[in-house]
């Protein structure tokens, strides 16, 4: 009798891990079935001083793969923050979320873009982003992939430029 209870017990385990072995199973035999990527089941980490200044955290939301060759996620800048300079071989759309974006190019050109504007950054564009000094910035990165490389990293921008 306690074997019995100890069984059914696990048996509910057992039964969600055959199901999410079935599942997987399921998708590699038929990859038109949709994926879900839970609430927190890609990686947030805060964003290294040798692509940024200031505090930054990126919040993977899905990955590229082989059919879609893109990737996003949610990008958080406290004030003051920002990338370096860089460029996307395939682009990036930005949705700016919250706060207010700051964004430049080589030519000089810097605009400030409110929440609910988008920012298209064509391929091969050197270009920064970050939030102003007054307050913190959130964006949501559709960010292209070409020959499995989504950014090339350039040289920090300087207090001058980020100024401007």
């Amino acid at each position: 009798m306690k074997n019995n209870k100890a069984l059914w017990r696990i048996c509910p385990q057992l039964i969600l891990s055959l199901i999410a072995i079935f599942s997987l199973k399921v998708w590699a035999e038929n990859p038109s079935s949709q994926v879900l990527y839970m609430t927190g089941s890609q990686p947030t980490f805060a964003a290294g001083s040798d692509h940024f200044t200031g505090e930054v955290s990126v919040e993977l939301l899905f990955p590229s793969n082989d059919t879609a060759k893109y990737s996003g996620a949610y990008v958080t800048f406290q004030a003051g923050s920002r990338t370096a300079w860089h460029s996307h071989p395939a682009g990036q759309h930005i949705v700016v979320l919250t706060g207010t974006a700051v964004t430049g190019t080589r030519d000089g050109e810097v605009m400030q873009v409110s929440p609910g504007e988008t920012i298209w950054c064509p391929p091969g564009v050197d270009h920064w982003h970050g939030a102003t000094k007054k307050g913190p910035m959130k964006h949501l990165v559709v960010t292209g992939s070409k020959d499995g490389n989504n950014v090339v990293w350039k040289e920090h921008v300087t207090d001058g430029q980020y100024q401007k």
